[in-house]
């Protein structure tokens, strides 16, 4: 299975999202998504799997969880906004952690994009950094990876471009 990775939209849903999930078959946005529009879009693109973050609202919070763990390709995913980093996660996604042994732990929230192993959780640590325009981001990222048999295979990291579209002066 191909999955989409993206992060802190904010509103802003980049067209060049549509280029780079071509093949894959389930996008997931770790939160920040900005407005039901970006949301919508996704979910008529490719099958979505999305959670709030603390910039989202109302509808938002109505259509999507603050969390989610679900299985893909034998793999256990726990996919939340705000985590942390290893080894320092907030109490309650360490108590998840610990209670559902994911073997992949999904955030977004800091704009920084960072795959790390945490050996000592046996898990993969993913945070595609952000997609959107708004932050200190300087390059819009997202992350394209297979998960099949138990493994998570074929990780690519995806730039596309630069956060603000401003021209210099």
């Amino acid at each position: 299975m191909k999955i989409g990775l993206l992060s802190d939209t904010h509103g802003y849903l980049d067209p060049k999202v549509f280029k780079y999930f071509e093949g894959v078959d389930e996008i997931w946005h770790a939160g920040d998504i900005g407005t039901i529009e970006v949301l919508t879009e996704l979910q008529a693109f490719k099958p979505t799997i999305a959670v709030w973050g603390n910039i989202d609202g109302g509808k938002l919070r109505q259509e999507c969880k603050e969390g989610e763990i679900f299985e893909r390709g034998g793999v256990r995913v726990l996919i939340t906004h705000i985590a942390g980093k290893p080894p320092k996660y907030n109490p309650k996604i360490l108590s998840y952690i610990k209670q559902y042994k994911p073997k992949l732990l999904i955030c977004g929230h800091s704009h920084i994009l960072k795959v790390m192993p945490d050996k000592k959780n046996n898990l993969l640590f993913m945070n595609p950094g952000a997609a959107g325009k708004h932050g200190f981001h300087k390059v819009k990222t997202l992350l394209r990876f297979d998960l099949e048999n138990n493994e998570i295979k074929n990780l690519e990291v995806v730039e596309m471009g630069p956060r603000s579209s401003k021209p210099k002066t």
